[in-house]
């Protein structure tokens, strides 16, 4: 009777140890923040035409551009450092898979043990006699071989849901290699188009050099007839030498940007192939931006915070299940003999076992505990940078709108500007020549008028580049 009251305490313990063993801790939660806004700022409407869903190579029309792209697709050596992380978290998808299927090994022994005479598997050895006939060799060999077997069940789903996490990075890792094309065909775009302003430059600071020295000539001739005085000549000496030193400067930069467009090539410097046509008549693409919430269908990197925060929710179900016990099942099946001839004696070679084992945490659960407090703290994490990646992208298009809007208008008043400052030029040296105007009133009028279009050529690039930047903040490039 007092046997059987210990029993039933014993079980109740161990029910109530047992019990507060699989007691999870509670975690603070939080929820991400989707996008609420209709339209971007000062794009009105709901449209929902999207410029990301037009691909990169109808998006660019320039056929030397869409080479330059083709190429990097190949040899850039950023993308091929991703397309192996992709690899790596594909593999990571094939080590999750096997830890819960059931594992079988084999094994193959041979070894020898002298065991002392007056211990206690001494002298159990020593009266026992094998086989009639047949002495027991000493010291005593050991050979064997057989398979043997290891399956954890996964009866809270574990490694199941290890698995899906794996998958979710892995996903993840296709949309960080999407958001490297988004990223390589705009940076790409930019050199491209960098270069054909720098092109562009340099022309008109070729052509101004000639305008300029026929002037100085001119001058030289005035000089002669005492209509000017050694000073205007001089002046007009430096302006040439000044704007002939502009030319080097653009030079370099256009070895610069072609190097950078190499580079992202993955090939060593050499001339870039571009158009030669004239930049200042490029018309910039109209790109719709469609509505807000097409950013999260579209943005690679909007994807691959989204699938990461995924996998670190599942992330915390796998470090919930350490709480619960485990289910293994173990087995092994094999032959084992002293002499390597009496393997084949079958069944007294024989050995095989079959366990199970069910074990699980029941005190000291600080690892278990911070493991999965880790789980959450990841999570939230998670959540944090998929909300700045929203944001992120959101500000990035409604920029581009306000961009826009603002190059075009810049555009069209610099327009005027040079040519109203051209025909300054016109209008200064027929003065001149007239003896109407002095010569500092034409090098002034033919340094505003060069500054000038200048400032034109660098405002089309930058509308060149805008519409470049709202096609990949929209996430258009990589499709």
């Amino acid at each position: 009777m007092l046997n059987k009251k210990i029993l039933g305490y014993a079980a109740v313990a161990f029910v109530a140890l047992a019990y507060s063993a699989c007691r999870v801790p509670t975690l603070v939660q939080k929820t991400a923040r989707k996008i609420t806004t209709a339209n971007y700022n000062n794009a009105p409407g709901t449209d929902s035409t999207n410029a990301a869903k037009v691909l990169w190579r109808n998006y660019f029309t320039d056929p030397y551009l869409v080479a330059l792209i083709d190429t990097a697709f190949i040899n850039n050596q950023e993308l091929n450092i991703t397309l192996q992380e992709m690899a790596i978290s594909q593999n990571e998808i094939m080590a999750r898979k096997g830890e819960y299927m059931p594992f079988v090994g084999y094994a193959a022994t041979a070894g020898v043990e002298k065991t002392g005479r007056y211990t206690r598997f001494g002298a159990s050895e020593a009266n026992i006699e094998i086989k009639p006939g047949v002495e027991t060799p000493d010291p005593l060999p050991n050979f064997g071989g057989g398979l043997y077997a290891r399956w954890e069940i996964d009866i809270w789903r574990k490694l199941r849901n290890a698995r899906k996490a794996a998958v979710a990075r892995y996903l993840a890792s296709v949309e960080g290699r999407n958001f490297v094309l988004t990223n390589l065909v705009a940076e790409i775009a930019h050199s491209y188009y960098e270069l054909l302003a720098l092109d562009s430059q340099l022309d008109i600071v070729q052509k101004n050099i000639e305008i300029q020295s026929n002037a100085l000539k001119i001058v030289k001739l005035e000089k002669e007839s005492s209509r000017v005085t050694e000073l205007a000549v001089q002046r007009f000496q430096a302006q040439v030498l000044n704007t002939q030193s502009l030319q080097y400067d653009i030079k370099q930069r256009i070895t610069e940007t072609e190097n950078k467009i190499n580079f992202l090539l993955g090939r060593y410097p050499q001339p870039v192939s571009r158009s030669n046509g004239n930049f200042e008549t490029l018309v910039p693409a109209i790109a719709s931006v469609g509505v807000p919430a097409q950013l999260l269908e579209n943005r690679p990197d909007i994807k691959q915070a989204e699938l990461l925060l995924t996998a670190s929710k599942i992330d915390i179900q796998v470090a919930r299940a350490n709480f619960y016990p485990s289910l293994g099942l173990s087995g092994s099946l094999g032959v084992q003999s002293f002499n390597p001839l009496f393997l084949a004696k079958l069944p007294q070679s024989l050995l095989s076992s079959l366990v199970s084992d069910l074990a699980g945490p029941l005190i000291n659960k600080y690892a278990i505990t911070a493991t999965y407090y880790n789980a959450n703290a990841k999570q939230i994490q998670a959540i944090y940078n998929y909300e700045r990646t929203v944001l992120n992208a959101y500000i990035e298009v409604a920029n581009q709108v306000s961009n826009i809007g603002n190059l075009e208008k810049s555009y069209a008043l610099k327009a005027t500007e040079v040519q109203a400052l051209n025909q300054s030029v016109t209008i200064s040296n027929n003065l001149f020549k007239s003896a109407r105007a002095d010569y500092m009133e034409v090098l002034l009028t033919q340094r505003d008028a060069l500054d000038s279009r200048f400032d034109l050529i660098e405002t089309k690039m930058k509308q060149m580049n805008a519409t470049v930047s709202i096609y990949r903040a929209l996430g258009g490039g990589w499709n």
